[in-house]
Parts: C-alpha cells; sequence; structure tokens
C-alpha cells in the first residue's frame, strides 16, 4: 500500500510553503517561494493577492514534484496563515479592488482611528466583543480604509459584488475557483469585528467600521469540509480541504497544546505566546488578547495570546540593515564573542510599536546604554535576548491573569533552532523550554487538523505521539541575576513607553 499524506497550504507574512506530511507528523517534502512586500509610504505595508495566489501554485507543484507524489497519495489539504492581513475582492472576477494591508502596517489613518476609539472609551467594548484591544493589527479598521479610499468599493460591497476575507479565505476562495467563501473561528476571532462569545459577526462592530455583513464569510469549524480544489494545474482531481487555522492556533495544535496551562512561543517573522484558557472566554487584566485557539466537533476552545510585531525579524534587520552578520545563523556565532556583561545594554526591536502587554503604537525601536566599550557582538547578543525578554513579559502576564505557573514552554518557529535565544528563554523564565524535533509546528498544526477530519490520526494522543522533542533547556542562570536583568528590561520599558507618549503628545500640537 503506498504511504499517504496531508498537504499543508502554509501562508507566512513573507512566503507560501507547500507541506507533505506523512502519518508520523513529519515533512517529507517542503516547497518555499518569497513573495514581495510593498511599502508605498512609511509605516504602510501591503502584498499584492493575486502574486500571493500565484505563488501558492508553484510551491504546490514543487512540492509534490519534489517527491514524486501525485494527488492520489494525498488525502487532504488544509490550509494555515498569516492573520488579520485584509482583501477586498470582486466576487464574480476575483480581481481585488486593492492590495492587501498586511498585519504589521501602521499608517497613520488607522493607528489614528483606533486611538480616537480608545479615547471615545470604546476599547472595553471592543475588548468585551472580540478579546482584542484596539490596535492597527486587527482586520476591521483595514477593511475601513480599503473602502474609504478605493472609489466605488463600499456602493459596490453593500450590493453584494464584493468580499471580505484574510489571506484564508482568499485561498480557499481560489483553491475552489469562487465555490467557498469561508473562514473558522480561529481567524475571524482577530478581525475585530467577531463576537467570540455569541460566534458571530457583530451587527454593532460592523455598523461602527460602516462594513457590510454581506462581504463577510461563513464561518466554520476548524477541522471541517471546506470544499473541495478544483481540478487544474495545481491539481487533477478534487481533492478536500479539511482545514483552515490561523498560523499561531496552528502552532499551538501542532505543538500538542490542548490542555488548559499549555503554552507555546513561536519565534517567527513577530513573537507569538499562546495559553490555552479552556472553553470559555476570560478577560485578560494584563495586556493580553483573548481569541479563538479553534473549533473542533462543535466545540470551541479558547487561549490567551500575546504578540510581538518582531522576534525573527529582529534577525533580519542586524543582516539586512545593520549589516551585522551575513546570514541569519550567524547571530550565534557572533553573539557568543561578545565580552560586555549581560545587562549593560539592551536592544528593543520595536520597529512597528510595541505590541503585548504594553500595546504602544507610537513606541520605535531603541539601543539602551551604548558606551565607547559596546561592540557590535555585544549589540548582536542584546538583539538575541531581546526574544527572551519580550517572551518574559508574556508569561508573567499569563500567570498573572490565571494565577497559575507554567511548568513548560514550548518553542518553535525558525529562530527557536537558535540555541543561545532557547537557553536564553530558559534562564529569563526560569522554567524548562522544550524545542520539537519538528519546528514546523504552524504546518503541522493544519495537517493534523485536516488529518483528523478524514480519519489519518484518530485523536489526540495520536498527535500527541507524532510531537516529539528534540531538546529540553534547562535553567542555568541564578535566581537574583535573572531579576536583575528582567528588572533592568522592565527600565527600558518604561522609558521607551514615555517617549512613545512624548512622541503622541508632539503630533498633537504640531501635527504630522
Amino acid at each position: 500500500m503506498m504511504e499517504k499524506y496531508i498537504l499543508t497550504i502554509d501562508e507566512g507574512t513573507t512566503s507560501a510553503r507547500a507541506i507533505l506530511f506523512n502519518h508520523e507528523g513529519m515533512p517529507v517534502s517542503i516547497a518555499q517561494n518569497e513573495f514581495n512586500q510593498y511599502y508605498p509610504h512609511p509605516g504602510w505595508i501591503e502584498q499584492d493577492p493575486k502574486e500571493i495566489w500565484a505563488t501558492t501554485t508553484e510551491v504546490i507543484n514543487k512540492c509534490k514534484k519534489a517527491v514524486n507524489v501525485s494527488d492520489d497519495d494525498i488525502l487532504a489539504v488544509g490550509i494555515t496563515n498569516q492573520r488579520e492581513t485584509s482583501i477586498i475582492w470582486d466576487k464574480e472576477t476575483g480581481l481585488p479592488v486593492y492590495n492587501a494591508i498586511v498585519w504589521g502596517d501602521n499608517r497613520q489613518e488607522i493607528v489614528d482611528g483606533y486611538n480616537a476609539l480608545r479615547e471615545e472609551g470604546y476599547e472595553e467594548i471592543l475588548k468585551d466583543k472580540t478579546g482584542l484591544v484596539c490596535d492597527p493589527e486587527f482586520s476591521a479598521l483595514k477593511v475601513k480604509w480599503i473602502l474609504d479610499h478605493v472609489e466605488g468599493t463600499r456602493e459596490r460591497a453593500k450590493k453584494g459584488e464584493l468580499y471580505f476575507g484574510n489571506i484564508d479565505c482568499w485561498i480557499l476562495w481560489n483553491l475552489t475557483r469562487g465555490k467557498a467563501h469561508k473562514t473558522d473561528y480561529s481567524n475571524a476571532s482577530r478581525t475585530a469585528l467577531f463576537n467570540i462569545k455569541t460566534l458571530d459577526w457583530d451587527q454593532e462592530l460592523l455598523d461602527k467600521f460602516d462594513i457590510p455583513r454581506i462581504m463577510m464569510p461563513e464561518v466554520c469549524d476548524s477541522c471541517t469540509h471546506f470544499g473541495d480544489v478544483r481540478v487544474g494545474t495545481t491539481f487533477q482531481k478534487p481533492l478536500p480541504i479539511m482545514s483552515m487555522i490561523g498560523d499561531q492556533m496552528a502552532a499551538t495544535f501542532g505543538q500538542a497544546c490542548f490542555d488548559e496551562g499549555e503554552c507555546k512561543m513561536t519565534f517567527g517573522t513577530a513573537g507569538v505566546f499562546d495559553s490555552i484558557i479552556g472553553e470559555e472566554p476570560k478577560k485578560s487584566e494584563s495586556g493580553l488578547l483573548t481569541s479563538i485557539a479553534w473549533g473542533l466537533n462543535g466545540k470551541i476552545t479558547y487561549l490567551f495570546e500575546g504578540v510581538v510585531f518582531n522576534s525573527g525579524s529582529t534577525i533580519q534587520y542586524l543582516r539586512d540593515e545593520l549589516r551585522f552578520v551575513e546570514a541569519t545563523p550567524d547571530s550565534e556565532f557572533f553573539a557568543k564573542k561578545s565580552k560586555a556583561p549581560r545587562g549593560n545594554v539592551y536592544f528593543l526591536p520595536m520597529f512597528s510599536g510595541i505590541g503585548a502587554p504594553y500595546w504602544d503604537a507610537y513606541a520605535k525601536g531603541t539601543l539602551f546604554g551604548l558606551t565607547r566599550g559596546i561592540e557590535k557582538n555585544d549589540i548582536i547578543k542584546a538583539a538575541l535576548d531581546s526574544l527572551g525578554y519580550q517572551t518574559r513579559d508574556m508569561v508573567d502576564a499569563v500567570i498573572k491573569d490565571t494565577g497559575k505557573k507554567i511548568k513548560v514552554l514550548n518553542i518553535d518557529g525558525g529562530a527557536a533552532k537558535n540555541n543561545m535565544i532557547a537557553q536564553f528563554n530558559a534562564d529569563i523564565l526560569g522554567i524548562d523550554v522544550d524545542r520539537p524535533s519538528n519546528v514546523e509546528t504552524t504546518a503541522a498544526g493544519a495537517a493534523f487538523m485536516a488529518g483528523l477530519g478524514v480519519g489519518f490520526w484518530n485523536g489526540f494522543e495520536d498527535i500527541k505521539k507524532a510531537r516529539k522533542s528534540e531538546k529540553i533547556f534547562k535553567p542555568e542562570m541564578p535566581e537574583k541575576e535573572k531579576e536583575k536583568l528582567y528588572a533592568g528590561w522592565k527600565n527600558c520599558i518604561n522609558a521607551l513607553k514615555v517617549w512613545g507618549k512624548g512622541t503622541q503628545e508632539i503630533r498633537k500640537e504640531f501635527g504630522d
């Protein structure tokens, strides 16, 4: 009997990937192509939806061809995606009315729009309904911006001519050639338009942002039959699309974090911490978000989440802008050459503002502690350490919210391969850090979810067996040193918040 596979389409922030998983939960073939990022103005980040789709078809074909796998060998398709990135397109032609506005986009009108909501006291209403805060990351004001700025779109939307969706919807619509306009609970919960209690698009919020309900996709369980791929250049038979799930929720699922208190940290472009809180939504008082982890078998699982906007991208910054390293893996080599003790210099990579648990869209990246004795390798080490400090911010927040300690942190993402980063996380947190043998947990999570839908895996126990530890990093730093270093980080954060507030006041007085 020929081996069977699950195909995951993984739509990241900077690239599209296709990955084939076997029954052991291991990738047997990976194809990845980057797509372009566009920066029309300072703070703006856009992508071409047509290019994303073209790139997706390329990697699917490459992935299958690399290991000579035919569609007969694939049981199901799963989709995981960068969340919050927003697209509006013509439901008949499939042509986008504007570029995709990326989750990290920080254009001033959107920033000001959320600040206006906060000033009028609407943030508590938003948080109560959606679990989110007033921050440019989320989809609502991106959709409103397109409807406000692209002539004729709001009228066309009201007539039912246009669809809105995040990247998952866009890929599904194209895979099914316009037959399915759907999303799942995890992605819907990141739009700031979906009520996580009633499990429906919230009419008050749609009215608040002036977004026609008719544009919105149908919301489904994360594991369900979303439709079949249409026969064409990419597929030669109609395979079932059995899962759609946001990337961070997929990584949580791929890490086999199913029970309350189990958590993971993904060091991708952004850094995202997720901790399962159970089948009832809870409100964070410590700056975390409440989102839907997934819908499965008619049950909803919720999580607390903290997002920092620059994690792995911090190392890319060292490589591409500062030219401190030629390749990302070199960062560990040079950081080990640093002679300055930790705590002498702090690197705060807030290139797009501060995310959880502080939420300050005006903050900017900063170096603290520069003297003539600080050199390149010290800055590289401080940049790597920033990933651990940001993780500590969120772990402390979830402990404060739940009153329960965390015993183990599961890590994944590209930067998790860096041993120095993994060890410093264990040290600054004072807990074990577990790195799996397969760090492709986002794609694996979507594959596991799709596989459950076709009986490829039979339940959580099968997935737990498939998720294997590669190395567990144990804390080695003395308690006093750990707390001293973290106190220094908090001092830097407080200074940066003052700077951000001052910037906002200057803008109000003198304008842009």
